[in-house]
Protein backbone atom coordinates (compact mmCIF):
# COMPACT_ATOMS: atom_id res chain seq x y z
CA UNK A 1 0.00 0.00 0.00
CA UNK A 2 1.30 3.34 -1.27
CA UNK A 3 0.10 6.28 1.19
CA UNK A 4 2.36 8.35 -1.03
CA UNK A 5 4.03 10.22 1.98
CA UNK A 6 5.38 12.96 -0.07
CA UNK A 7 7.88 15.97 0.70
CA UNK A 8 6.49 19.25 2.38
CA UNK A 9 5.01 21.07 -0.56
CA UNK A 10 4.38 18.40 -2.92
CA UNK A 11 0.72 18.01 -1.14
CA UNK A 12 0.15 21.75 -2.62
CA UNK A 13 -1.13 19.86 -5.82
CA UNK A 14 -4.30 19.39 -3.88
CA UNK A 15 -5.04 22.32 -1.94
CA UNK A 16 -3.91 24.96 -4.59
CA UNK A 17 -4.59 25.00 -8.24
CA UNK A 18 -4.59 26.52 -11.48
CA UNK A 19 -7.54 26.38 -13.72
CA UNK A 20 -9.10 27.57 -17.09
CA UNK A 21 -12.73 28.43 -18.10
CA UNK A 22 -12.70 23.99 -19.41
CA UNK A 23 -11.71 23.08 -15.51
CA UNK A 24 -13.61 25.99 -13.63
CA UNK A 25 -16.68 24.06 -13.13
CA UNK A 26 -14.98 20.89 -11.64
CA UNK A 27 -11.96 23.04 -9.48
CA UNK A 28 -14.78 25.58 -8.06
CA UNK A 29 -18.29 24.71 -8.38
CA UNK A 30 -17.42 20.73 -7.76
CA UNK A 31 -14.71 21.07 -5.04
CA UNK A 32 -16.52 23.05 -3.24
CA UNK A 33 -19.31 20.80 -2.47
CA UNK A 34 -16.88 19.23 -0.10
CA UNK A 35 -14.40 22.08 1.23
CA UNK A 36 -14.77 25.89 0.90
CA UNK A 37 -12.56 26.95 -2.42
CA UNK A 38 -10.59 30.38 -2.54
CA UNK A 39 -10.77 31.54 -6.17
CA UNK A 40 -7.66 34.17 -6.77
CA UNK A 41 -8.53 36.49 -9.80
CA UNK A 42 -5.17 37.59 -11.08
CA UNK A 43 -3.37 38.20 -13.99
CA UNK A 44 0.55 38.64 -14.22
CA UNK A 45 0.77 42.25 -15.03
CA UNK A 46 -0.88 42.70 -12.05
CA UNK A 47 1.56 44.35 -9.05
CA UNK A 48 -0.71 44.18 -5.82
CA UNK A 49 -1.58 40.50 -7.32
CA UNK A 50 1.92 39.40 -7.13
CA UNK A 51 2.48 40.41 -3.32
CA UNK A 52 -1.94 38.41 -2.40
CA UNK A 53 -1.43 35.31 -3.99
CA UNK A 54 1.86 33.99 -2.44
CA UNK A 55 -0.21 35.40 0.67
CA UNK A 56 -3.32 33.63 0.37
CA UNK A 57 -1.30 30.45 -0.33
CA UNK A 58 0.63 30.56 2.57
CA UNK A 59 -2.76 31.04 4.54
CA UNK A 60 -4.58 28.34 2.56
CA UNK A 61 -1.57 25.52 3.33
CA UNK A 62 -1.51 26.67 6.87
CA UNK A 63 -5.60 25.92 6.73
CA UNK A 64 -4.35 22.00 6.20
CA UNK A 65 -6.75 21.08 3.97
CA UNK A 66 -10.00 22.85 5.43
CA UNK A 67 -9.79 25.32 2.28
CA UNK A 68 -8.71 24.89 -1.28
CA UNK A 69 -7.50 27.64 -3.72
CA UNK A 70 -7.88 27.53 -7.33
CA UNK A 71 -6.13 30.56 -9.18
CA UNK A 72 -7.66 32.31 -12.36
CA UNK A 73 -5.64 34.66 -14.95
CA UNK A 74 -8.38 36.89 -16.05
CA UNK A 75 -6.73 37.45 -19.13
CA UNK A 76 -6.79 34.00 -20.45
CA UNK A 77 -10.24 33.24 -18.61
CA UNK A 78 -12.37 36.28 -19.66
CA UNK A 79 -15.70 34.87 -19.97
CA UNK A 80 -15.91 33.57 -16.28
CA UNK A 81 -14.12 37.08 -15.10
CA UNK A 82 -17.12 38.75 -17.24
CA UNK A 83 -19.76 36.25 -15.68
CA UNK A 84 -18.74 37.09 -12.40
CA UNK A 85 -18.24 40.55 -13.09
CA UNK A 86 -14.98 40.66 -12.01
CA UNK A 87 -14.04 44.39 -12.61
CA UNK A 88 -10.59 45.12 -10.90
CA UNK A 89 -8.20 42.95 -9.42
CA UNK A 90 -7.05 41.06 -7.41
CA UNK A 91 -10.14 40.10 -6.58
CA UNK A 92 -10.74 36.73 -4.13
CA UNK A 93 -14.05 34.98 -3.81
CA UNK A 94 -14.84 32.27 -1.54
CA UNK A 95 -17.02 29.43 -2.59
CA UNK A 96 -19.07 26.81 -0.77
CA UNK A 97 -21.55 24.42 -1.96
CA UNK A 98 -20.90 26.09 -5.61
CA UNK A 99 -21.94 29.14 -4.21
CA UNK A 100 -20.25 32.58 -3.32
CA UNK A 101 -19.82 33.29 0.21
CA UNK A 102 -17.90 35.70 0.77
CA UNK A 103 -14.74 37.94 -1.03
CA UNK A 104 -12.69 40.86 -1.26
CA UNK A 105 -11.07 43.31 -3.58
CA UNK A 106 -7.14 44.51 -3.38
CA UNK A 107 -4.54 43.64 -1.42
CA UNK A 108 -4.75 42.68 2.09
CA UNK A 109 -2.30 42.37 4.91
CA UNK A 110 -1.32 39.02 6.23
CA UNK A 111 -3.82 39.58 9.40
CA UNK A 112 -6.72 40.11 7.43
CA UNK A 113 -6.39 37.41 5.09
CA UNK A 114 -6.18 34.99 7.93
CA UNK A 115 -9.47 36.51 8.95
CA UNK A 116 -10.68 35.92 6.10
CA UNK A 117 -9.77 32.17 5.33
CA UNK A 118 -10.84 31.47 9.14
CA UNK A 119 -14.61 32.76 8.29
CA UNK A 120 -14.28 30.53 4.98
CA UNK A 121 -13.53 26.90 7.02
CA UNK A 122 -16.58 28.19 9.19
CA UNK A 123 -18.88 29.39 6.25
CA UNK A 124 -18.18 25.76 5.38
CA UNK A 125 -19.07 23.87 8.69
CA UNK A 126 -14.66 23.51 9.75
CA UNK A 127 -12.90 25.13 12.20
CA UNK A 128 -9.74 26.75 11.51
CA UNK A 129 -6.83 24.40 12.33
CA UNK A 130 -6.04 24.48 15.94
CA UNK A 131 -9.29 26.03 17.64
CA UNK A 132 -9.68 22.40 18.93
CA UNK A 133 -6.30 21.89 20.42
CA UNK A 134 -6.06 25.52 21.71
CA UNK A 135 -9.18 25.35 23.26
CA UNK A 136 -7.84 21.57 25.10
CA UNK A 137 -4.86 23.32 25.92
CA UNK A 138 -6.57 26.25 27.32
CA UNK A 139 -8.76 24.14 29.51
CA UNK A 140 -6.54 21.98 30.80
CA UNK A 141 -4.71 25.14 32.21
CA UNK A 142 -7.21 26.22 33.96
CA UNK A 143 -7.64 23.13 36.02
CA UNK A 144 -10.77 21.94 33.95
CA UNK A 145 -9.21 18.51 33.18
CA UNK A 146 -12.51 16.76 32.41
CA UNK A 147 -13.47 19.13 29.51
CA UNK A 148 -9.91 19.51 28.40
CA UNK A 149 -10.00 15.60 28.32
CA UNK A 150 -13.33 15.45 26.35
CA UNK A 151 -12.16 17.87 23.36
CA UNK A 152 -9.14 15.84 23.15
CA UNK A 153 -10.82 12.69 22.72
CA UNK A 154 -12.79 14.50 20.42
CA UNK A 155 -10.42 15.80 18.08
CA UNK A 156 -8.31 12.83 18.38
CA UNK A 157 -11.51 10.70 17.37
CA UNK A 158 -12.25 13.27 14.42
CA UNK A 159 -8.75 13.11 13.42
CA UNK A 160 -8.61 8.78 13.49
CA UNK A 161 -11.54 9.12 10.95
CA UNK A 162 -10.37 11.87 9.12
CA UNK A 163 -6.59 9.42 8.72
CA UNK A 164 -9.50 6.41 7.88
CA UNK A 165 -10.96 8.37 4.95
CA UNK A 166 -7.98 9.37 3.42
CA UNK A 167 -6.22 6.10 3.88
CA UNK A 168 -9.22 3.69 2.29
CA UNK A 169 -9.08 7.12 -0.90
CA UNK A 170 -5.46 5.72 -1.42
CA UNK A 171 -6.72 2.52 -1.32
CA UNK A 172 -9.48 2.77 -3.79
CA UNK A 173 -7.05 4.77 -6.31
CA UNK A 174 -4.86 1.86 -6.23
CA UNK A 175 -7.25 -0.69 -6.59
CA UNK A 176 -9.05 1.57 -9.49
CA UNK A 177 -5.50 1.61 -11.25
Amino acid sequence: MDLNLSPAGAGDADLIKDTSEATFMADVVEASQTVPVIVDFWAPWCGPCKTLGPMLEDAVRAAKGAVKMVKINVDEAQQIAGQLQIQSIPTVYAFFKGQPVDGFQGALPQSEIKAFIDRVIKAGGGEAPGEELSEAVAAAETAKSREARGLLLSLARRKAEETRAAVEAVEEKNRAE
